[in-house]
């Protein structure tokens, strides 16, 4: 098992996955302390409402986050049931940034309520990883009376599995060495980025636990589960050479994808750029940030390179107003060119929320408050399930070959 106290020790690497516990729901019970040890539910009521958040009481119950709100409630007749407010887990959410930030610069937040940080540089002034983690877990409780799990590893990968190995409140330590053996007993539904969609892709090949993947050669993984496989693979192994990125100052953030074939379907390159636009808005929410021009950008298939702008203003972090951009702009380039395209993107220049000017409405749009809620529960299913659960009800893998997650114009690769 992985250890968990009384390891001193310089890694020539050191990662940390910060992630705080049932945070919406944490959030809520804190500022009510008659909701206190009862189970919660965050989300939306009525026929349509999903869960945002659950306490681990309701989770007790079989409930969890983005399940219906009426099957929830089925399992949990008795869990109290409260809106979200964003407003306030923004502002805890910024303290707790501020807090991992004060042990290293290099914080890469990829929800409102995680993070990974790299203290490789901090352990000279503030000890080995593990006391770095204890560190902050001590002053994200005195200072916001709330618990994060921190996973500590020499990875990415394997300190976000790490983390979730022993919540609530869990400090879990693998090191280089413990590595294999602590995943291999793993089930496949564990790894970040193997949602609903994309178990029944590995349970049809024979591949239950990280250890299955494990005992495949490369050439074997990429048979059975196409040409990922061979990350796939990798991430099993906890082999993961992702350095942390810093998106609080990251200028721009975007994605764009290389297909195996030239595609002319509008229906096609709709549905991709839409998937595109759910991840960017998703990382530009957890960064922080919001956009102030989204910029659409295609190439040919004898690789002519095209881009179009368009100003957002106000700037903003939604999703649909992102997407309704982005959308346009490629209407607006099909107007000029009905030739097929090898390549598309999309990319949102980055502002920090605190430096943005968003003038709040004297009459607050209903829609925009709905599609704010919509965000909030596809940012709960990215943290379930990970980025690739944000695939959209449409068949297309056969048209894809390369996936670039970018920022500041440079190739970031999937976390899974």
């Amino acid at each position: 098992m992985p250890k968990s106290e009384n390891i001193i020790c310089v890694w020539q690497k050191c990662v940390l996955h910060a992630d705080m516990d049932a945070f919406f729901a944490s959030v809520e019970q804190l500022d009510d302390p008659t909701l206190r040890g009862r189970p919660i539910l965050v989300g939306g009521e009525g026929g349509r409402g999903v869960v945002a958040a659950a306490s681990y009481e309701a989770r007790k119950f079989g409930c969890h986050s983005a399940m219906p709100m009426a099957l929830a409630l089925a399992k949990c007749p008795h869990a109290a049931v409260r809106a979200p407010r964003f407003d306030r887990y923004s502002e805890i959410s910024q303290q707790f940034m501020n807090i991992l930030r004060d042990q290293s610069p290099l914080v890469e937040p990829i929800s409102v309520d995680e993070a990974f940080v790299d203290v490789t540089g901090s352990q000279l002034l503030l000890g080995s990883g593990p006391t770095i983690a204890r560190a902050i877990r001590a002053r994200v409780y005195g200072e916001l009376k709330l618990t994060v799990s921190v996973g500590v590893a020499t990875s990415k990968f394997v300190a976000k599995i790490a983390s979730d190995l022993h919540k609530p409140n869990g400090l879990t330590i693998i090191s280089s060495e413990q590595t294999r053996d602590i995943l291999a007993p793993l089930a496949i539904s564990n790894m970040w980025g193997v949602g609903p969609k994309t178990l029944p892709k590995f349970i049809n090949a024979g591949i239950h636990t990280f250890g299955d993947l494990q005992n495949l050669s490369e050439e074997q993984a990429r048979a059975r589960l196409g040409e990922s496989g061979a990350q796939w693979r990798q991430f099993a192994l906890g082999i993961d050479e992702r350095e942390v990125i810093t998106e609080h100052d990251a200028k721009s953030v975007g994605q764009e994808e290389t297909f195996d074939r030239n595609i002319g379907d509008m229906t096609l390159l709709r549905a991709v750029l839409q998937e595109q636009c759910d991840r960017v808005a998703l990382r530009l929410r957890a960064s922080a940030g919001y956009a102030k021009c989204v910029t659409l950008k295609v190439r040919l298939a004898n690789f002519d390179t095209f881009s179009r702008q368009q100003t957002l203003n106000p700037c903003t972090d939604s999703t649909k107003t992102i997407w309704q951009a982005a959308d346009a702009l490629l209407a607006a380039w099909r107007m000029e060119s009905a030739l097929p395209l090898r390549l598309i993107g999309v990319s949102v220049e980055r502002i920090d929320r605190m430096r943005a000017e968003v003038q709040p409405e004297l009459f607050p749009d209903v829609a925009a408050e709905v599609q704010r809620k919509l965000d909030s529960i596809t940012d709960a299913v990215a943290r379930k399930y990970g980025p690739e659960a944000l695939h959209r009800g449409v068949a297309r893998a056969d048209s894809r070959r390369n996936k670039r997650d970018a920022t500041n114009d440079g190739p970031r690769p999937e976390a899974g």
